[in-house]
């Protein structure tokens, strides 16, 4: 992401949620980003996995330019190159757990490697669970279906949206646990938002923001480093 401006409204109601940011985010890594309430965060992430255009500056996956992509080729990059893991689970209620893991392939018409779903699905705990719909599995539970839904494409870059905003601190703890050894382990990069230093101190790099600009960075912030720069930061 290089020298990246987004605003919403116009005139005397507009708003700059990102004010020329420039970021790298390692592949392999773990980064969290955080910020007070109205600070980008959300904004930062939508505009780095496409799910929002950008007004200036160009944002990259990879080799990949996402700036000027037609809305065909952005669907398929998110398809075929990106995963999403949000705090609400976003899980088909009729469908088993399996399937729900497998949707984002059969959608995109790819068939899943039965290796690496094996490997996924024992990474989080799922094999006795496959068959199970929604409604039967706990809330911690359906977030891990989601994580595996995320992470069976083989995507570059794991995106989630404050993924344990709706779990008890167990069942969070499990989540992060996973998204740690899934980039520890299994060599996935992850970009996480938010609001909880517990959950970020979990990241191997914290980038905070403020007013929609980069206000610090911390290399493998601890959740008390990372409440100290965000009380700094009027959070």
């Amino acid at each position: 992401m290089t020298n990246v401006v987004k605003t919403y409204g116009r005139g005397d109601a507009a708003v700059r949620a990102l004010d020329h940011v420039t970021l790298d985010f390692a592949a392999r890594r773990f980064t969290a980003i955080m910020g007070p309430s109205g600070s980008g965060k959300s904004t930062l992430m939508h505009c780095l996995a496409g799910l929002d255009t950008v007004d200036a500056g160009t944002v990259r996956i990879g080799p990949t330019t996402l700036t000027g992509l037609s809305d065909a080729a952005l669907t398929r990059l998110r398809q075929e190159r990106v995963g999403f893991v949000f705090q609400s689970f976003n899980l088909l209620p009729t469908m088993s757990a399996e399937d729900n893991i497998l949707l984002g392939l059969r959608l995109a018409g790819r068939k899943a490697d039965p290796a690496w779903f094996g490997t996924v699905v024992d990474a989080l705990g799922l094999r006795q669970r496959l068959c199970h719909k929604p409604g039967e599995l706990s809330g911690g539970q359906q977030q891990r279906v989601a994580c595996a839904r995320a992470l069976m494409g083989k995507p570059d870059v794991v995106f989630a949206d404050e993924p344990t905003g709706s779990l008890d601190s167990r069942s969070g703890a499990e989540v992060l646990g996973f998204l740690r050894s899934s980039v520890t382990d299994l060599g996935q990069t992850v970009v996480m938002v938010t609001h909880d230093p517990v959950a970020a101190s979990y990241a191997d790099h914290g980038v905070l923001l403020a007013d929609g600009r980069v206000a610090t960075h911390l290399a493998s912030p601890t959740a008390d480093a990372v409440l100290s720069a965000l009380t700094g930061l009027g959070a």
